[in-house]
């Protein structure tokens, strides 16, 4: 499900296909893609390796030609499929995975290289807001690799926005740091960007780093965005199975609706449906697939509803509990982790979900 391109928007991506040239064939990476975003907005293209964001990305910065649709920037086309503007011309800023920094060019000296255009007081003053806005003001004599991983990548995002770019494009630009500061960084970029009020997309395959940094997350699967949306509706109000199934922790249990359709029933008890993206697509017998998140499912001491412990995951502040259930089924739960129940403990568990996601049932 693409989203409906915007005339208005700063960015609108509508209807592109991309594709590489194998002798004869034309192999199609990304199918009828569309989306937009207002002036300010962060965007994010989330989905699992190969399945088309970073060519979308390349396509936006010029790197890969349209075989169809077209990319708008400011109400100009930058790519149709009769025309590509050349990336230099597109007023469009890149971080990429690995930085790219200079490495024999100190920090002040990597902001400044494509400032070229202004006076040497332009210049510094350009660098030293920068450096400032990241944090790095201290830190502007040092060369590339006398920095921390985070520290480069601040870096690289400055270098990105020193020509006050009209887009800013992120290539998985956290992946080679530590998941203790993805997130962190992630935040911190968000910060950044908003403060200047800066219209960028990231592509990520990190569903954490989507969920800090964007406004609105394109999940991708097979070259086309299923879902346009943010991250709460992503997470509570899944568009597809898949997106059910790659946003989050969950697990699908087996439900049967009532004749009225007010109310499934599954084995934790009976959930009342909701109105909204939830379908209600019963097989013959009113049974349907229904996703319990490991929120869904609440440790408690007093509930008669018991479950056997199977696994267990220590998170810090809480465990992920792989709980079996009386037929065998499986859920997940997370309980704080001062209830540290061992393997094989039954614990009391109740059903406590707010919202009920069902799907057709598959086999």
């Amino acid at each position: 499900m693409s989203a409906i391109p915007d005339s208005a928007a700063h960015l609108s991506v509508d209807a592109i296909r991309v594709g590489y040239q194998l002798g004869r064939t034309m192999q199609e990476i990304v199918h009828d893609l569309s989306f937009t975003l207002q002036r300010g907005q962060i965007g994010c293209l989330l989905g699992q390796s190969g399945c088309g964001k970073t060519t979308v990305l390349r396509a936006i910065a010029g790197f890969e030609s349209l075989i169809s649709g077209s990319i708008t920037l400011g109400g100009k086309e930058l790519s149709g499929a009769q025309h590509t503007a050349a990336p230099e011309t597109r007023h469009v800023g890149v971080v990429f995975q690995d930085y790219a920094l200079f490495p024999h060019l100190s920090v002040a000296d990597n902001l400044a290289f494509g400032l070229r255009g202004l006076s040497a007081q332009e210049r510094q003053s350009r660098v030293a807001r920068l450096l400032s806005l990241v944090g790095l003001t201290s830190q502007e004599k040092k060369f590339p690799h006398e920095l921390s991983g985070g520290q480069q990548q601040r870096v690289a995002l400055a270098r990105a926005l020193a020509p006050q770019p009209d887009l800013l494009l992120l290539d998985e630009p956290f992946s080679n740091l530590d998941v203790d500061l993805r997130e962190r960084l992630a935040t911190e970029v968000r910060d950044i960007l908003k403060e200047i009020g800066t219209t960028a997309v990231l592509v990520t395959h990190d569903q954490h780093e989507a969920f800090a940094i964007a406004d609105q997350i394109g999940v991708m699967q097979n070259g086309a965005i299923v879902q346009w949306d943010n991250a709460y509706n992503l997470y509570h109000r899944p568009a597809t199975r898949f997106v059910a199934d790659f946003i989050g922790l969950g697990v699908f249990t087996t439900g049967t609706i009532d004749p009225a359709q007010q109310h499934v029933n599954i084995e934790l008890g009976s959930l009342p449906l909701c109105h909204g993206m939830e379908s209600c697509d019963a097989n013959a017998q009113g049974q349907v697939d229904v996703l319990l998140r490991a929120d869904d499912v609440i440790h408690d001491d007093a509930s008669p509803l018991q479950a056997e412990v199977v696994r267990k995951a220590f998170r810090g502040a809480e465990f992920l509990y792989t709980l079996k259930l009386k037929s065998g089924q499986q859920v997940l739960a997370l309980v704080p982790s001062h209830h540290d129940h061992a393997l094989g403990e039954r614990i009391g568990i109740r059903l406590e979900a707010d919202h009920v996601v069902t799907f057709a049932k598959t086999n």
